[in-house]
């Protein structure tokens, strides 16, 4: 048995096929039909597309490679991949029942039958990977590079990327929420007495200005940096990490621009402030590559909070968010909204996590 990040892992995937699936989560209502009727209708479908085949395919497959993965590595390998193709079928089936209550989504048979496919495809890799000793080099790796209790942070690590697929008005600029917060809770509280006790803001929301956005640039850049300091010892694997870290944010960050607003704008991002944050956070990092683990930590709270602050101080840029709406190849990538929801949360989630191990007594000096 081996203590692994893929239980968590897989079931924050299940909770990102939820909410996939029953976005926008509005408009329940009974239709006067059997949640099981679509399971009877001929296949295939009159409507579909290549592009429905391939996602209800592939979407699927990383839920079923994490199962199996959990399964195997803490010791259940018998029916492994035919346990989580099940768990994955049956989270399928249940999405697809519960679709029927949505005007705005159609249950489909087809959908039901590649989603079970795709988890079953998944599991199979995993099952392969693991035969063929790939899984025990990965935990070898693991085990030299990083401390025994790094599992919180690896999984942090692991969906940072995907955080920054949704665009931000500041790229690296994850977590900025508090002016949507304030008018989801005015619009919450409209026509109830609470309204009146709703704190009014003393001063209007500023811009960021030039230093402001390059501040903020090299403490996006620098966070998930200080996280993999706190469970790394080695100095020179540190550097490895923290210029991975630079390497993959910088490329999905102008992914995320070609896909929200086409390939022509990939780099339109990368203007003089965001180089010289870039920059900065690689002069950071290095500088601080020699930091104990608990400093690091210390040092993170420390930078999540500043990031956060600076962010939540500046307002919502109104062309930004208009024009994100223009660019339909996006919507795939942000799953309706989700990959948004992750980019909020993602600095929260690193700060609690830190919260906690600043907290506690360090087992592993």
């Amino acid at each position: 048995m081996h203590k692994t990040s893929a239980w968590p892992l897989a079931a924050i995937y299940a909770v990102l096929i939820v909410f996939a699936s029953l976005f926008p989560f509005s408009g329940w209502r009974a239709q006067g039909l059997e949640p099981w009727m679509f399971l009877a209708a001929p296949l295939p479908p009159p409507y579909w597309t290549g592009f429905d085949v391939t996602s209800n395919l592939i979407g699927y497959a990383p839920l079923g490679f994490l199962l199996a993965l959990a399964l195997l590595r803490t010791g259940w390998t018998r029916g492994a991949v035919w346990w989580a193709a099940l768990a994955g079928s049956l989270l399928s089936l249940a999405m697809e029942f519960l679709q029927i209550y949505l005007p705005r989504r159609v249950p489909s048979n087809l959908d039901l039958v590649l989603n079970a496919a795709g988890t079953w495809l998944g599991a199979l890799l995993a099952a392969l990977l693991e035969r063929w000793g790939a899984i025990d080099r990965w935990s070898l790796f693991r085990g030299r590079w990083f401390v025994p209790d790094a599992r919180g942070a690896l999984v942090l690590i692991a969906l940072w990327p995907a955080a920054l697929l949704f665009p931000a008005a500041v790229p690296f600029g994850l977590g900025q929420v508090l002016e949507r917060l304030e008018a989801a809770i005015e619009q919450a509280l409209e026509d109830t007495p609470f309204i009146d006790w709703m704190p009014m803001r003393e001063t209007v929301l500023e811009p960021l200005s030039p230093g402001g956005e390059v501040l903020c640039v090299m403490l996006g850049l620098l966070v998930p940096s200080l996280l993999g300091y706190c469970v790394i010892r080695h100095v020179g694997r540190r550097a490895v990490f923290a210029t991975g870290v630079l390497v993959i944010g910088v490329a999905v960050t102008a992914l995320s621009a070609a896909l929200s607003w086409g390939p022509a704008h990939a780099w339109g991002w990368l203007d003089e402030p965001v180089r010289v944050g870039v920059w900065a956070a690689a002069g950071m990092a290095v500088l601080l590559l020699m930091l104990p683990r608990r400093a690091s930590a210390a040092v993170l709270l420390v930078a999540l909070v500043w990031h956060l602050a600076l962010l939540n101080q500046a307002p919502t840029n109104v062309y930004f968010a208009q024009t994100l709406m223009q660019w339909e190849q996006g919507r795939f990538i942000r799953f309706y909204g989700l990959g948004q929801w992750l980019g909020w949360l993602w600095p929260y989630a690193a700060l609690l996590y830190v919260l906690v191990r600043v907290s506690r007594k360090d087992a592993h000096p």
